[in-house]
C-alpha cells in the first residue's frame, strides 16, 4: 500500500487515476480548488490553487507521500515550470515518483516523434506548448541535480466517460439528432488518442518500474487517425450513419466558428496542427498497451448515453445550420 497525492483529482484524468489507486488499496490524498469531493471520504482533500506558489508550498509542508501524480494545468491562467516547482520542492524526502502529465504538444510541433526528439523553445510562440516543455525540462534538471523521482507522460487528446471538453459529445449530439457533421478542409488533418484511464493506468506502471525514474514516456494509441475516421468511427459507436459535409477551413472560421471557445465548429481543440508521436518506449519499458480505440469509444458513448438529461445541455446547432446555409448544404 502507497501513500498517494493526486494533485488535480476531481476532474478526467485524476479522477480515473484516483478510482485506480484506490482499487488497489492505497492511501489517498487529492489537492483541489473545488467545494466537492467525489470520493466522499475513501480519499483526503486539501485545498488549494496550485498556482499560488507560497499556498502550495504551505499546504504540502510536512505531507507525507511515496507518490505524487501532478495532473493539473489552469487552461485560464497557465501552469508555469515555476508553479510546478513550488510544489515538486516541498515534496517530502524519500518520495518514490512524481508522475507530472505533461503534453504530446510540449514537442511544439511535429509527426511520430519520439521521447528523445527536442521539446518546443523556451520561445514558442503557444504559451501552453511552452508552459509544458519548459516544466518539463525543470523536472528533468531537479532529477539530475539531486535524484529527484520525476516521470513525465506526454498524452496527446484525451477522451473517454467524464470528459469534461466539448469533444467526443459534440459529434453525438449531431450524430443522433441526425444531423450533418461539419468537417474542415478535406477531412484529412492528422489526430491522436488516448483514453483517459490509460494514461491514470500508464502512471501507475512508471510507479512500479524503476528504470522509469528520469524519463518521460509518449502515452497515446499506436497510431493517427484523420478527422474523417474519426467521424466515422463516432457514428460507428453510436450505431448510426453519419453525413460529413467538408467545408474550407477558412471559410468555417469567417463564419465564427471556432475551436477554443463556442461555436465550435469541430468540437473544442479538435482542429490544432497536427502532432503525433510513438510509443515504442512506453510498451517497452513500462509493458503498456493501449485500449483500443473502438472499444475505448464504445464506453464513453455509454457514459454519454447514460446521462440524466440535466447533465448533458441541450445541443445549440444555430451555427451549424448558419454554415450549412452559407455553402448551400441545408
Amino acid at each position: 500500500m502507497a501513500r498517494a497525492l493526486v494533485i488535480g483529482g476531481t476532474l478526467f484524468i485524476g479522477r480515473a487515476l484516483v478510482r485506480r489507486l484506490l482499487a488497489r488499496g492505497d492511501e489517498v490524498t487529492i489537492l483541489h480548488r473545488g467545494k466537492a469531493n467525489p470520493f466522499g471520504d475513501k480519499a483526503e482533500e486539501l485545498h488549494c490553487d496550485r498556482n499560488d506558489t507560497a499556498a502550495i508550498a504551505a499546504a504540502l509542508e510536512g505531507g507525507q507521500w511515496d507518490l505524487v501524480f501532478d495532473n493539473v494545468y489552469d487552461w485560464a491562467r497557465g501552469t508555469t515550470s515555476a508553479q510546478v516547482e513550488a510544489a515538486a520542492r516541498t515534496c517530502p524526502a524519500g518520495l518514490r515518483r512524481y508522475v507530472f502529465t505533461s503534453s504530446v504538444a510540449a514537442y511544439g510541433e511535429g509527426l511520430d516523434r519520439d521521447e528523445d526528439d527536442p521539446l518546443a523553445a523556451p520561445d514558442f510562440a503557444d504559451v501552453y506548448c511552452r508552459n509544458k516543455a519548459e516544466t518539463e525540462r525543470m523536472l528533468f534538471r531537479l532529477h539530475r541535480e539531486s535524484g529527484f523521482p520525476a516521470v513525465t507522460v506526454r498524452p496527446p487528446y484525451v477522451y473517454g466517460p467524464e470528459n469534461p471538453f466539448y469533444r467526443e459529445a459534440f459529434f453525438w449530439d449531431r450524430i443522433l439528432a441526425e444531423r450533418p457533421v461539419l468537417v474542415p478542409g478535406d477531412g484529412q488533418r492528422l489526430m491522436q488518442f488516448v483514453l483517459a484511464d490509460d494514461i491514470a493506468r500508464a502512471a501507475l506502471l512508471a510507479c512500479e518500474e524503476e528504470a522509469a525514474i528520469g524519463r518521460a514516456y509518449n502515452i497515446a494509441a499506436p497510431r493517427a487517425i484523420s478527422q474523417n475516421e474519426l467521424v466515422t468511427a463516432l457514428a460507428q459507436a453510436a450505431g448510426r450513419e453519419v453525413r460529413m459535409v467538408h467545408v474550407p477551413r477558412e471559410k468555417l472560421v469567417e463564419l465564427g466558428g471556432q475551436v477554443f471557445q463556442p461555436p465550435f465548429y469541430f468540437g473544442q481543440y479538435f482542429d490544432m496542427e497536427p502532432i503525433t508521436q510513438r510509443i515504442d518506449r512506453a510498451r517497452a519499458e513500462l509493458g503498456f498497451e493501449p485500449t483500443p480505440f473502438e472499444a475505448g469509444l464504445q464506453a464513453t458513448f455509454e457514459w454519454y448515453v447514460g446521462q440524466d438529461a440535466q447533465e448533458r445541455p441541450t445541443p445549440d446547432f444555430s451555427y451549424d445550420e448558419k454554415a450549412l446555409e452559407a455553402i448551400g448544404a441545408v
